[in-house]
């Protein structure tokens, strides 16, 4: 037996790592189906070195205004937080109907997602209660639809530090979960008239390694003139990674996240995108598309996969798992 085996059959078993410790803090809220734990300490010191890599300007195509971060989360942290994040959060599959030309489609959102956060017409007091932003008084729950949520600790911590980077302000969170290659977002835009003017939104990744396309929308001939379209432009986002999007970049391009086979196929990915809603039909839009009226998921580890929580599902709930709607 070489030396090098026998010094390891006698070496003691070093326990696995584990990827992040929870701290005995949560933050609660009337509308979270349960408490979400604070960010764990160790995560939140080391935020404090982000940006990682000083962010690349890319505005040299056409109404294109990007700033490129690779990566923004210290990459000694980004597959603890992935975990963290994919575990802790509640996550739903938002189903809805839409009509096209008169006809009327089922939608099956074909990836997991979950959202914080109130638009700029109110804000939560330190109770939870929604309070007026101008009057500081209470509003009546009535006034929403939806059950407006505000940004947990963990998403808050990244919240604030994203702003301190951009100088833009952000009070909604929007997080996807993408279980494998087969989830994915068509082409689309963020240009909701509720976001307002040239909107700014910070886009995370965390980890599988995912190629974000972005083209520009139709151009319009003009007589006498001809623009030359931009092209595409693909990025490889990989765990840490964010792009910020703002200027003309929502109301000129599309982007989309598509399908993959291959490598990392079958590893899932974190999408944390942070945004600025203006008015009231912000937030019940956010709501109705990144909540909805299903059932609540959560990760089982056991399992590796996004399972109906039984506290919301009922004694069946865990028989509905992620391969439930079309993808």
């Amino acid at each position: 037996m070489k030396r090098g085996a026998l010094d390891t059959f006698f070496k003691p078993t070093t326990p696995k790592k584990v990827k992040y410790e929870t701290t005995a803090e949560f933050t609660s809220h009337a509308s979270y189906p349960f408490p979400i734990p604070h960010l764990p300490t160790a995560f939140k010191e080391q935020l404090g070195f982000a940006p990682a890599e000083e962010g690349v300007l890319m505005n040299d195509k056409l109404d294109l205004d990007l700033v490129y971060y690779q990566p923004y989360i210290p990459p000694a942290m980004t597959e603890g937080l992935f975990e963290f994040l994919r575990q802790e959060l509640p996550f739903y599959r938002v189903q809805y109907t839409i009509t096209r030309f008169g006809k009327k489609t089922d939608i099956n959102t074909p990836r997991f997602t979950t959202v914080f956060g109130i638009d700029e017409t109110c804000r939560f007091g330190p109770d939870g209660d929604i309070l007026d932003a101008q009057t500081g008084k209470k509003v009546d729950a009535s006034k929403f639809k939806c059950k407006p949520r505000p940004i947990p600790q963990c998403l808050d911590e990244l919240r604030k530090i994203t702003e301190g980077t951009t100088g833009d302000i952000f009070n909604f969170c929007l997080v996807n979960y993408y279980a494998d290659g087969k989830d994915s977002i068509s082409y689309h835009s963020d240009d909701e008239r509720f976001l307002g003017q040239n909107p700014a939104i910070a886009s995370f990744t965390l980890g599988a390694k995912r190629d974000f396309l972005m083209k520009h929308k139709p151009i319009a001939p003009k007589e006498g003139d001809v623009t030359p379209d931009p092209g595409q432009i693909k990025l490889p986002l990989g765990s840490g990674d964010m792009v910020l999007m703002r200027g003309k970049t929502q109301s000129m391009w599309l982007h989309s996240i598509p399908k993959r086979a291959g490598v990392d196929a079958n590893k899932g990915r974190i999408n944390i995108t942070f945004r600025k809603a203006l008015v009231r039909g912000g937030t019940e839009n956010y709501y109705q598309y990144n909540v909805g009226t299903g059932g609540v998921y959560r990760w089982d580890a056991k399992q590796k996969k996004m399972v109906l929580s039984e506290e919301e599902g009922g004694a069946n709930g865990t028989e509905k798992q992620q391969d439930e709607g079309t993808k």
